[in-house]
C-alpha cells in the first residue's frame, strides 16, 4: 500500500526542518495535548545567546493565551535560564489569570532554572523527566567591568562576615577596615532587598499555589535549597526531581519510555535548536506563534 504524500512541497519541508520552524512541531503539540488532554503553550529562551525572561516575555505569552480555549486549564512547557524574577512573577500572574480553572501545570522537557524555577513555582504541578532540571532562584549579580557573575547571598554574606569579625577583633583593626571600604553600605542594603524579594516571590507564589495551608515561613525552610547555594554551592547546580519532591513540590515524573516524554524531548531538542539559531525567544502553541 502506497503511504499517502505530504501535501508540502517536498522542498519546503526540508527548508521548515532545517530553520526548525513552528510547522515542524505542529504533530508534536497535537500528541502531547492528546497525552496531556489540555492545551500546550511552550516558553523558551536561549541558552546561548543571551535571552533572560523579561517583561516583554509575559506580554508575548499574554497574547498568545487570549487566543485559546483554556477554560480547562493548560500546561506550560518552559525551557530558559532564567531572568527577572518580577518577570517570572508577571508571568505566574497571567497564566493563572487566564486559566479557567485559575491554575497552570508545568512541564520541564530539559531546563528550567533560576526566575524560569519560579515560573515553574506557580503552577499546580510540575511534570519532569529524571534529567529535568530545575535551579536556585537566588538573585546574581553580574560585574559590568569583567563580566563575572557573583551569588547575591554570597556577597551579603560575606560582607556580615568581614563586619562581625571587625567588631569582635582585639588590637589591630585596620585590615579589617580596608576591606570593609570596598564595599557601599548602601548597595549591600539594596542586594538585602533582592534577596528578600526573590524569597518573597516564592513562598507567596507557592502559598497560594501547590503548598497553599503551609504558612510562607515554613515554605521558605521546605524549599530552603532553591533560595540559598547553602546546599547547591553554585547557582547553575541542577535540582532534580527527587529533591524537588523532597521540599514538598507538587512534582509529576514522567519516565523516559513514555510516549509523553519521547513527545515532550523531540518538542525540547526542536524548538531549542530554533531560539539557539534562528531567534532567541519562542511562544507558541499548536496554532501560533511569537517569537523575537
Amino acid at each position: 500500500m502506497m503511504a499517502e504524500r505530504r501535501s508540502d512541497p517536498v522542498w519546503t519541508q526540508i527548508m521548515a526542518d532545517i530553520g526548525q520552524s513552528h510547522q515542524t512541531r505542529q504533530e508534536i503539540y497535537a500528541g502531547l495535548e492528546v497525552e496531556l488532554g489540555k492545551p500546550v503553550v511552550t516558553l523558551f529562551t536561549s541558552f546561548v545567546n543571551a535571552a533572560p525572561l523579561a517583561d516583554a516575555d509575559a506580554d508575548m505569552l499574554e497574547g498568545v493565551l487570549q487566543n485559546m480555549d483554556l477554560s480547562e486549564g493548560f500546561v506550560l512547557a518552559i525551557n530558559s535560564p532564567g531572568g527577572s524574577g518580577l518577570a517570572a512573577e508577571r508571568i505566574i500572574n497571567i497564566c493563572r489569570g487566564y486559566s479557567g480553572t485559575g491554575e497552570y501545570q508545568a512541564f520541564v522537557p530539559n531546563k528550567a532554572k533560576s526566575a524560569a524555577t519560579m515560573v515553574c513555582l506557580g503552577a499546580s504541578q510540575i511534570f519532569m523527566g529524571p534529567s529535568s532540571e530545575l535551579g536556585p532562584v537566588d538573585p546574581q549579580l553580574t560585574d559590568a567591568q569583567t563580566g563575572q557573575w557573583f551569588s547575591v547571598y554570597n556577597l551579603v554574606q560575606s560582607y556580615d562576615d568581614l563586619f562581625k569579625r571587625a567588631v569582635e577583633a582585639n588590637g589591630n583593626l585596620e585590615p579589617y577596615i580596608q576591606q570593609l571600604g570596598r564595599y557601599d553600605e548602601r548597595e549591600i542594603q539594596e542586594l538585602r532587598q533582592e534577596l528578600a524579594l526573590s524569597e518573597d516571590i516564592a513562598t507567596r507564589t507557592l502559598a497560594k499555589g501547590m503548598m497553599a495551608g503551609i504558612s510562607e515561613s515554613d515554605i521558605g525552610e521546605q524549599i530552603k535549597v532553591f533560595l540559598t547555594p547553602e546546599r547547591t554551592k553554585t547557582h547553575g547546580r541542577p535540582i532534580y526531581r527527587d529533591e524537588a519532591l523532597e521540599c514538598g513540590l507538587a512534582i509529576k515524573p514522567v519516565e523516559v519510555k513514555e510516549r509523553l516524554w519521547e513527545l515532550a524531548f523531540e518538542l525540547y531538542l526542536r524548538a531549542n535548536v530554533y531560539v539557539s539559531t534562528n531567534v532567541t525567544k519562542c511562544v507558541e502553541t499548536k496554532d501560533h506563534a511569537f517569537f523575537a
